[in-house]
């Protein structure tokens, strides 16, 4: 056993001093054998240590969610007697993955399944229980398929004649690989792209044509720098979102007067773009009935909808009024402050579109630059908090949408290319989705390979600046 260890790690050590993209991807097929301990419960009258053998196979779901059929084998040992007996155990696993996308994976794991003890016919014959199991462990990947696994169960058999009262404890704990096939895998590039550090880079600027950097002569075999093309979704037009939060006092319907300055600016922004629609959400805490809340609700929408009537001149089919009573809150209903964020109206409020750039003091605009290792998709960790931020930026704004836009250097074919853009674009859509729970309809990626550059080519700072993505963000006006 210590030397299958020993030649494991080995081989970890090995694989981790050349690493490159790593991590589980959604759609991909695994196959991980291992060895490793087994260890009886006392009660059971079998040697408490023993050698476990097996294979887990799987299918990753999405990036983070798994599951596993899970077989093995003990030659396990009665006591007293010293008999072998043969023992088979066999599951289906439900795993967890935490941080999908890097080198060392760690995840959380449940399942069930049966085990069957080999008895001579002249004793109790062959026994077959129920299993359950709880644990976890960690995958540390050496190359995109590749990761040594170190897993530890915690498992309860299930005795046929004491299973409605105990369970015998197990305890199970292994070291193996797990090899993965297809899925979704970023392009390969070619070999002689090298990884230079990041270069830094000014923020995007949102909607309107962005200077290329690096001017100069240039090199042999590139195209002089152009300005980049005007960003997706609509080039020559700005588009802009407005929202709405208030909250009420305890009971009541009318908005307060330090909340019309916020009403009056979706008047405004409703009156200057005629065509947008809104629906006013009413909401409350959960103090009093069921009924009187929905009530209470439906008529706060209808107070924001009058006044916005009435102030503004809104049409009224342009409007709606839902109340929700108190079905939706936004925070913990057993604390007072909790109770104000939820005694509140959302708006949801259309976007519009402009071919007048509003001026910077009047608008919040959000953007996002990343870069990336060569020939990798993988987003790394030190992005999270740029990611996040934008992220935060889309839940308070709930109408807002964003076009994820990947690039790549020149290095490597143009359709290798354009598969490695559009990947970097699909995992940062992925990452905010699963990480942040942002809705997969609000985002849209597009690749474009190395066909908007925004630095030659032909030095490796140059080749860092454009391996990138852009995130075309709505702004909000103020």
């Amino acid at each position: 056993m210590k030397k299958i260890i020993s030649c494991m790690m080995f081989l970890a050590v090995l694989g981790l001093s050349g690493l490159a993209h790593a991590g589980e991807r959604a759609g991909a097929f695994s196959i991980s054998p291992y060895v490793g301990g087994y260890k009886f419960d006392e009660e059971q009258a079998l040697r408490r240590n023993r050698m476990v053998y097996g294979v887990r196979l799987g299918y990753d779901w999405t990036d983070s969610f798994e599951t596993e059929l899970v077989g093995n084998y003990i030659n396990a040992e009665q006591m007293p007697g010293g008999h072998d007996r043969s023992t088979w155990s066999y599951r289906l696993d439900f795993l967890y993955n935490f941080m999908p996308q890097s080198t060392m994976v760690p995840y959380i794991a449940a399942g069930a399944g049966g085990i069957q003890f080999e008895y001579p016919k002249n004793q109790t014959g062959d026994l077959s229980e129920v299993t359950a199991n709880v644990g976890g462990g960690v995958k540390f990947f050496m190359t995109d398929s590749i990761a040594l696994r170190a897993d530890a169960r915690y498992l309860w058999d299930f005795s046929n004649e004491n299973w409605r009262h105990e369970a015998f404890n197990n305890v199970e704990y292994s070291l193996g690989f797990t090899f993965l096939f297809g899925g979704a895998r970023p392009a390969a590039a070619s070999a002689a792209e090298t990884t230079p550090a990041p270069a830094e880079r000014a923020p995007a600027q949102p909607a309107a044509e962005q200077p290329a950097t690096g001017a100069g002569t240039p090199p042999a075999g590139e195209a002089p720098l152009g300005p980049v093309p005007a960003a997706e979704p609509t080039p020559g037009h700005y588009k802009y979102c407005v929202t709405m939060n208030i909250e009420f006092d305890i009971d009541r319907a009318n908005v307060r007067p330090e909340y019309r300055e916020q009403v009056a600016k979706v008047g405004n922004f409703m009156k200057k773009y005629p065509t947008t629609t809104a629906v006013i959400e009413g909401h409350t805490d959960n103090v009093g009935t069921y009924n009187h809340n929905m009530e209470l609700s439906q008529q706060r929408a209808e107070n924001v909808v009058n006044y916005l009537v009435d102030n503004f001149g809104i049409d009224r089919s342009r409007l709606t009024a839902k109340g929700y009573g108190f079905t939706r809150p936004v925070a913990d209903n057993s604390t007072e402050a909790g109770k104000q964020k939820n005694r509140r109206i959302d708006a949801i409020i259309d976007c519009a579109f402009d071919v007048q750039q509003i001026q910077p003091a009047e608008r919040l605009c959000m953007s996002l630059v990343i870069d990336f290792d060569s020939g990798k998709a993988d987003v790394k960790p030190q992005y999270r908090d740029e990611i996040a931020k934008v992220a935060d930026y889309l839940k308070q704004y709930p109408t807002t949408t964003a076009v994820i836009e990947g690039h790549t250097d020149n290095v490597g074919s143009p359709e290798n290319n354009m598969r490695l853009s559009q990947q970097r674009a699909d995992n940062v859509v992925r990452y905010l989705v699963e990480n942040f729970g942002i809705d997969r309809s609000r985002l849209s990626a597009k690749g474009y390979g190395a066909t908007r550059r925004v630095s030659y080519n032909n030095t490796p700072e140059g080749r860092a600046q454009n391996r990138r993505i852009n995130a075309v963000i709505d702004c909000v006006v103020r």
